[in-house]
């Protein structure tokens, strides 16, 4: 009797890695931790500096300094991150989810927090990476504010919130292997907690311009960070708990109502635009016809 053999079975085929938009190379993160560092400084200075500060002396000049800063650091990442790897494809996404997100911004403003932009920056920033996210986070604030005219110094401060927030839906584990309920739980509870972090971070920019109208919660430059935190904190719940409550519900709603949908367009448009796939020229061959073709990439033919 002969032994049996029994063949190996199949390697399993190892996880896709997924496709990203931009690929953020060290001087793109470079920019990105730079900005994140000025960005946290110019949202929590009141808490950072001491009241004898030459800084809480210029409370009504600080805003306005770190507003202008703001907008020279988000274009600087921007032009870096644009050099690691925008590609015209990543233009033209990036053109058009700004423009649905700008779109989106108006419809419910000024009533009970309903943004349902919150939520397509949470599914695009999931599926098309950080630094995409980022980018598209700035880009889509910035082209709100033009189309409902909210323009003013608080601009620079919600580009950079909206493009942490963006950000951060990226950087959340498990890209290529969750899947499924699975991760939409984790998309819509990184969008309720993320959505009130925005609102609490925008708070924080705002608050400084109060000066003395509301001598209970506006900020005392004199005060010591104590005084101020609790200032600050009846600040939030009486002027934005809400607010910031609708905006995390809405955003969980729709997670869970159109997320499925929506991460299968953006995968399905991800994969059709292969934005990692290397673009190569063929000169033909001596009958006229190509050479042979490329297994990967995308070739396109020289003429004769």
């Amino acid at each position: 009797m002969s032994a049996r053999t029994t063949a190996p079975a199949p390697a399993r085929p190892k996880p896709r890695r997924p496709a990203r938009a931009v690929r953020l190379g060290p001087r793109s993160v470079a920019s990105l931790l730079l900005v994140s560092a000025v960005g946290i400084a110019a949202f929590g200075w009141p808490f950072l500096a001491p009241p004898a500060s030459g800084l809480s002396a210029h409370a009504q000049d600080a805003p306005w300094l770190f507003a202008g800063l703001l907008v020279l650091l988000v274009a600087v990442v921007g032009a870096s991150i644009a050099e690691s790897g925008l590609g015209p494809k990543a233009v033209a996404m990036l053109g058009v989810l700004a423009a649905t997100g700008a779109a989106l911004r108006p419809i419910g403003a000024g009533t009970a927090g309903i943004e349902p932009m919150f939520f397509l920056m949470v599914l695009s920033g999931r599926v098309l990476g950080p630094g995409f996210g980022f980018v598209l986070g700035s880009v889509t604030m910035f082209a709100s504010a033009l189309l409902t005219g909210g323009v003013g110094p608080w601009l620079p401060f919600q580009m950079l919130s909206m493009g942490w927030f963006a950000m951060g839906a990226g950087l959340l584990p498990g890209p290529d292997r969750l899947r499924g309920r699975t991760e939409l739980a984790l998309l819509a509870a990184y969008g309720f907690v993320a959505a009130f972090a925005y609102g609490t971070i925008m708070n924080m920019a705002g608050w400084p311009f109060m000066g003395a109208l509301a001598s209970n919660v506006a900020f005392d430059p004199d005060a010591p960070v104590a005084t101020n935190l609790a200032r600050f904190l009846a600040y939030c719940v009486a002027t934005s708990l809400g607010w910031d409550l609708g905006r995390a519900a809405v955003t969980v709603v729709l997670t869970l109502a159109l997320g499925p949908a929506v991460l299968r367009a953006l995968r399905r448009a991800t994969r059709r635009a292969a934005f990692e796939t290397p673009v190569t020229f063929e000169a033909p061959g001596p009958d006229g016809g190509r050479d042979t073709p490329h297994r990967t990439g995308v070739t396109y033919e020289a003429g004769p």
